[in-house]
């Protein structure tokens, strides 16, 4: 069975995604998962920024197995071709019969923004006294969009979008659709909870401009020699990753900054950790794991076969 993106797109809602997602970082976190480390490989297609790279992602989990094969083409912008594009294969785990092979570029669009809103909903319930109100976006591409659609199944408190992007008229476009503001780099950092979502290789994201008590998603600045958020940003901040050794291991922002991850979010999701700094920054790190690709390709593969 091949499901294409316009299937997958049919059968795959935030709605159930959102929790399939929780429960994931939860067995994650406790051992239930088994997911060696991504490799990774470079295109050697071009020199510096546009450099791509090409990824394997294999797991098992639960009742399943699978594997993502993944690239990411940053010049892909000029060329009106998406950054990122993945293949997802789904196995049964109890014979290794292929199931389905699947488009990847809608689901690892979506479980990105998915893994946010849950991390969000339980850092912001520990962080704040009261549901903040405000969010500053840093970037205006796929993944802006995705986390707006995201955050609106477990934020209904949102009131403020204030969008930035390096060109003004992409952060104008996005706003516009979305009923937001087009602001300043500055202005967008102030806001109680700053999501990063761009494709920077040096920092954008400078620590003096946030709230003393800010809340920030990081999920841009895909690998493990660039950054988009500065020093000040990873050590005013109490750091919690998706997973320590993915973050410790593929984010540079962890590894040139020396910051040091904290806690895991799947700790906060079971209740393993129950407090997190309200005197603080605090700050979500994601780079993305094969397991989330696994949870949201098992929902595809499950409504394609109910139809």
């Amino acid at each position: 069975m091949y499901i294409g993106e316009e299937e997958v797109r049919a059968c795959l809602t935030y709605k159930a995604l959102i929790p399939a997602i929780r429960r994931a970082l939860i067995d994650y976190t406790a051992g239930r998962v088994e997911q060696p480390p991504r490799t990774i490989l470079r295109a050697g297609n071009a020199e510096g920024a546009n450099n791509g790279w090409f990824a394997i992602m294999p797991v098992i989990a639960g009742d399943v197995m699978g594997v993502k094969t993944v690239t990411f083409y940053p010049g892909n912008v000029a060329l009106g071709v998406p950054t990122h594009l993945a293949i997802i294969e789904l196995l049964r785990r109890s014979t290794g019969e292929p199931l389905a092979v699947m488009d990847g570029r809608l689901i690892t669009e979506m479980r990105t923004a998915a893994v946010s809103a849950v991390a969000f909903t339980a850092l912001a319930a520990l962080h704040f006294e009261i549901p903040p109100a405000s969010l500053g976006i840093l970037g205006s591409g796929v993944q802006a969009r995705a986390h707006l659609e995201a955050f609106r199944e477990v934020w209904p408190e949102l009131k403020e979008i204030r969008i930035w992007s390096p060109t003004a008229a992409h952060a104008q476009h996005l706003a516009h659709e979305v009923h937001a503001r087009a602001v300043s780099l500055e202005e967008a950092a102030a806001a109680q909870v700053v999501l990063t979502a761009t494709s920077a290789v040096e920092p954008v994201l400078q620590g003096r401009w946030l709230a003393d008590r800010a809340l920030v998603l990081a999920v841009g600045a895909t690998g493990a020699t660039v950054r988009e958020l500065d020093d000040e940003v990873m050590q005013t901040s109490f750091v919690v990753a998706e997973s320590r050794s993915s973050v410790e291991r593929e984010s540079g922002d962890v590894r040139f900054s020396g910051a040091k991850v904290e806690a895991e979010i799947g700790e906060v999701l079971s209740g393993t950790r129950t407090t997190i700094p309200r005197d603080r920054r605090v700050l979500f790190k994601s780079v993305g794991m094969a397991i989330e690709d696994l949870t949201a390709a098992r929902l595809v593969w499950a409504a394609c076969v109910r139809k």
